[in-house]
């Protein structure tokens, strides 16, 4: 601890540096003008804790043996979740996981409210900061780290046009004030939306041998990871939901960074996303024996997200922000007691490379995990892939929006079909 107490501020010096973000706050976010404010300062001491893990760090076994869940980690993300933020401090935290007599090695959680950074920007911060550790030569120690003068990169609306075609706005507007065409028979969405209640948290890790297997058969069959979670998600559900559930609607989140100017890369951090959606039927996902799996659902949910992509930001839904009024009553407080939309989102970073230089500080394994959506999906499934191969599911969901047994059949369920699928034993 000592050795890494030192490098430390350093470290976090040289992040918040490189990303404005990271002492920015927004400021009347409950109104119809929030704007950011930036820190004079980010006192460290406030933001950085250090924690004893309870047991020894969790390995991936030899052979194909699955890896251990790493319950301290899940411990620790899942009251992260159920800490909110004050501007008084920095909207993120850094939560450091030590082992005992393994001073090499550590386990670094960060915690950040969605204002200041998307999925992609975990990754970038968690790569800044092994680069930063790496280039770490000064002895000096200090908690507070003055605030940089870098202006905060633009937000999607300043660097993109988000357009909109008549007919999706007319579509919208139509459903929003006429008619909507009422709820979809036999939809699961969790319970009704409800106040903020705690989030639950379960990892779900999957050895290389495994993510190797599927990725190949992903190749072979025409689909992407992604496609073939959403739909084994939704082969699960209804696996352990009764019968009179026959539809669940899925929703993603894709990086808009690919489409933007060059000032926005994959080692920005900030919120540049939009929103797509995917349906499935019990009917079509329903197989007659339990060694086989529905492909053409994966294939089909392949193409839902080449298309979302080849918008590249034409008719979305964060598009339609700049016509509500008030956001927190549109938004929020009037969904209050009402029937979900969504039944599970997908969220997938992708994989986050190791350093090739074994004499440099290498990122092995990755987990993202989100906070449950009090609005939003009933369950969120939150996907990484580390240094070390192995892919992780998080599951959050919220206090009795879904039963705790509900989602750990569904588990149950997910690692069966995936091992199915990877033809994986």
């Amino acid at each position: 601890m000592d050795q890494f107490e030192r490098l430390r501020p350093v470290a976090c010096e040289a992040l918040i540096a490189e990303h404005p973000s990271l002492s920015a706050i927004p400021v009347d976010d409950d109104t119809q003008q929030p704007y950011f404010a930036r820190l004079p300062e980010v006192n460290l001491d406030h933001v950085v804790s250090f924690t004893q893990r309870q047991a020894d760090f969790p390995g991936v076994h030899p052979g194909n043996s699955d890896p251990a869940p790493d319950l301290d980690l899940q411990a620790l993300l899942e009251t992260q979740h159920n800490i909110p933020f004050s501007a008084s401090n920095a909207f993120w935290r850094l939560c450091i996981l030590l082992s005992p007599g393994a001073s090499h090695r550590f386990t670094a959680a960060f915690v950040f409210h969605h204002a200041i950074g998307d999925g992609n920007s975990g990754k970038a911060f968690h790569t800044t900061f092994v680069r930063a550790l790496h280039a770490v030569m000064s002895t000096e120690t200090k908690s507070l780290i003055k605030s940089p003068q870098t202006p905060l990169l633009p937000n999607i609306e300043a660097v993109h046009p988000l357009p909109l075609s008549f007919f999706y706005l007319a579509k919208k507007v139509f459903q929003a004030k006429i008619w909507s065409g009422g709820r979809e028979p036999g939809l699961w969405t969790g319970s009704k939306i409800q106040p903020p209640s705690p989030t639950h948290l379960r990892l779900v890790p999957f050895p290389k041998q495994l993510v190797e297997s599927l990725i190949n058969r992903c190749r072979q069959e025409r689909t992407t990871i992604t496609a073939v979670l959403q739909t084994v998600v939704a082969r699960s559900l209804f696996a352990n939901l009764p019968a009179e559930f026959s539809r669940l609607n899925c929703s993603g989140a894709l990086s808009c960074r690919r489409w933007l100017p060059d000032i926005i890369t994959d080692d920005s951090m900030g919120v540049w996303v939009q929103d797509y959606s995917e349906t499935y039927s019990r009917d079509n996902l329903a197989l007659p024996s339990n060694t086989s799996f529905p492909w053409t659902e994966a294939q089909r949910s392949r193409q839902t997200i080449e298309a979302a992509l080849a918008q590249q930001g034409r008719d979305c839904g964060v598009n339609l922000l700049k016509f509500v009024n008030d956001f927190q009553q549109e938004l929020c407080l009037s969904k209050l007691g009402v029937d979900r939309d969504q039944s599970f989102e997908v969220s997938n970073i992708g994989v986050v490379r190791s350093e090739s230089d074994p004499s440099r500080p290498e990122i092995r394994g990755m987990v993202f995990s989100q906070c449950a959506g009090v609005i939003g999906n009933a369950v969120q499934v939150s996907v990484a892939t580390g240094g070390d191969g192995c892919l992780v599911l998080a599951f959050s969901w919220q206090d009795v929006v879904v039963e705790d047994e509900l989602v750990d059949a569904v588990i149950g369920s997910v690692k069966d079909d995936l091992c199915l699928v990877a033809g994986y034993e």
